[in-house]
């Protein structure tokens, strides 16, 4: 989850002082000014007369020379046919959130009626719209497994881990604790995961991650051992003072801070308790090597069990449907089963699907933390705000005691989710074919599949995992969302093409690290600058398509240079850097 500091220090506009001035002519000017103003509203209002009915004119057209088209062409598509059915279909479908009970403003009911008839045009995809920048990006290539010092003894104590958050933000934590084990010379204890009232997932460590391997790969960095040893079970870790949470620890704290306050208290107890954990650990200034090890962890130690890889890899298979090559990722996402994939498919020479990954961070928990507004109301405001107190009740704390920014102003400054509506029109303006195959990830979309109607009218060949595998195949993930995130992570990491909707999301971080570390400039990620976004939308009454287009592509192609890891930037989410990766020359 993206974190909420950043925008509380977004100034506010400063108010504008009265003009001086004296009062003789005042009241000349200002009737002037009522004058001026009724002469421009009227013009305004003839010239939004004017507007209205060439947009209808244009639209009538449009319609007529579709219909004249696929008479010729004699194409039964009737989805293409009549693409003003599509247009139609959103005014009226896309009126309801949540449960069908809250009434929603159509803000982009006009341009996505715009993005229908694009799309219905059938133009040619953009050359570059499935590819990354391949001659720079490939010649990064993967070498975090490359070690240069000795085996750590771990005797200086044990170190325990309780990671919190979901799937993403535990994968962190561990990574994070490897390298915390390796940095004080202790002994590090299989991570336990811990329950909570958001993701509500009992799911430990062997649940989700291959607890052998893990042990193994790591053996020539640090000590992993299962369990403390018995004389060490017993003891009030809290009593004697050796119980620490994030509140003790800052965020991103420098490999400093954890020799001089926690290894005294780790040569005290022998053993020092981590609750939380969550981003404790500085990007930059760290040595070389515990940077390189933090890539390695995540990159090579980490693989996802046997359940998982299973189902991970039909969700693949059902997704390319005829492949008969294994993708770039397949080996390192679903390991022995890519060649299983591949065995049942001999015989098939049809060419494989390629698809689009999409992940839509739309989770109400997401959207609660953002304090931004959704178009839902005041019902949506009460249902957030309520949500915000039982899971966030430090920030709806910080919301009534402080001057927060305005939702609009969030929206503007680009720290807010892209909305369904917002990430359908930006797919259509980039140029995917209404023909693309989508898989959308995320669990529990806020508003249920009502919300998903501008995605489905546009873009019919979408699915999900819950689409793809059946009943009985889901059954062993269900009420498991960190193992029904790891299925997401497969899905999206092994893309054609992977889009996100908040890059401040850990899923999307995770997601396209991995597939830069692995992809060898073959796997494209697209990244929304949102403030610049926010700034095209915001436009949308008025906007041309051609224009919109055009900008959006613009936005989002300047986010796909091949650019070394920003100093203090993760290395999980920019693992183009020198501890993690090789340049060749």
């Amino acid at each position: 989850m993206s974190s909420s500091a950043d925008f509380y220090n977004i100034p506010s506009s400063p108010s504008q002082s009265p003009r001086p001035g004296q009062k003789k002519g005042r009241r000349k000017r200002e009737r002037e000014k009522v004058f001026w103003y009724q002469k421009k509203g009227a013009k305004g209002i003839v010239g939004l007369i004017c507007l209205v009915g060439f947009f209808f004119i244009f639209n009538g057209f449009m319609v007529l020379r579709l219909q004249r088209d696929d008479e010729i062409s004699g194409n039964k598509d009737v989805s293409v046919r009549n693409s003003s059915s599509i247009s139609v279909s959103i005014k009226g479908e896309l009126k309801t959130i949540g449960k069908g009970k809250r009434q929603r403003k159509g803000t982009y009911d006009r341009m996505l009626a715009l993005a229908a008839h694009s799309l219905a045009e059938n133009k040619r995809e953009p050359k570059d719209l499935w590819q990354e920048l391949f001659v720079p990006a490939s010649a990064w290539r993967p070498c975090a497994d490359h070690r240069n010092w000795n085996h750590s003894e771990g005797n200086n104590g044990y170190i325990l881990v309780t990671a919190n958050g979901g799937m993403n933000q535990q994968r962190v934590a561990v990574c994070n604790a490897v390298v915390i084990a390796r940095l004080l010379n202790s002994t590090l204890v299989i991570p336990r995961f811990m329950y909570s009232s958001v993701w509500r997932d009992v799911s430990q460590f062997s649940d989700i991650y291959q607890e052998e391997h893990f042990i193994n790969y790591l053996t020539p960095d640090i000590r992993i051992v299962k369990e403390l040893p018995k004389e060490l079970q017993s003891l009030d870790l809290e009593a004697i003072g050796s119980v620490v949470t994030d509140a003790d620890i800052g965020k991103e704290s420098k490999p400093s801070f954890y020799l001089k306050n926690i290894l005294p208290i780790l040569l005290k107890n022998r053993v020092v308790h981590f609750v939380g954990f969550g981003n404790r650990l500085a990007f930059d200034p760290i040595p070389f090597q515990l940077q390189t090890l933090r890539c390695r962890c995540n990159f090579h130690a980490l693989q996802f069990s046997p359940k998982i890889q299973e189902t991970g890899a039909l969700l693949i298979q059902r997704l390319r449907k005829n492949a008969a090559h294994a993708g770039p990722l397949d080996h390192h996402l679903i390991g022995p089963y890519a060649e299983k994939n591949l065995q049942e498919k001999v015989g098939h020479a049809v060419k494989a699907s390629r698809y689009l990954a999409v992940h839509l961070r739309f989770e109400i928990d997401m959207l609660a933390h953002s304090l931004c507004e959704y178009g839902g109301g005041e019902e949506e405001r009460k249902e957030l705000e309520a949500y915000r107190e039982i899971h966030f009740p430090a920030l709806t704390l910080l919301k009534k005691t402080n001057k927060l920014p305005s939702p609009a102003m969030l929206r503007e400054e680009g720290l807010c989710p892209l909305t369904p509506e917002e990430a359908v029109l930006m797919l259509a303006a980039l140029g995917f074919s209404r023909k693309t195959h989508i898989f959308i990830a995320g669990a529990n979309i806020y508003g249920g599949r009502s919300r998903l109607t501008a995605l489905t009218s546009l873009y019919p060949n979408l699915v999900t995992k819950e689409k793809l595998l059946s009943a009985t195949e889901l059954e062993p993930f269900m009420n498991f969302s960190s193992q029904l995130a790891a299925l997401d992570f497969i899905a999206c990491t092994a893309s054609d093409a992977f889009a996100m909707t908040d890059s401040g999301s850990q899923l999307s971080s995770l997601v396209s690290g991995f597939r830069i570390y692995y992809g060898g400039g073959k796997m494209p990620t697209i990244r929304p600058n949102k403030r610049r976004l926010a700034d095209i939308f915001r436009k949308n009454n008025s906007i041309e398509w051609k224009i919109f287009e055009q900008r959006v592509r613009k936005a989002v192609r300047q986010t796909k240079h091949v650019l070394q890891r920003p100093k203090a930037r993760s290395v999980y989410r920019y693992p183009r850097c020198k501890e993690c990766m090789c340049l060749t020359e």
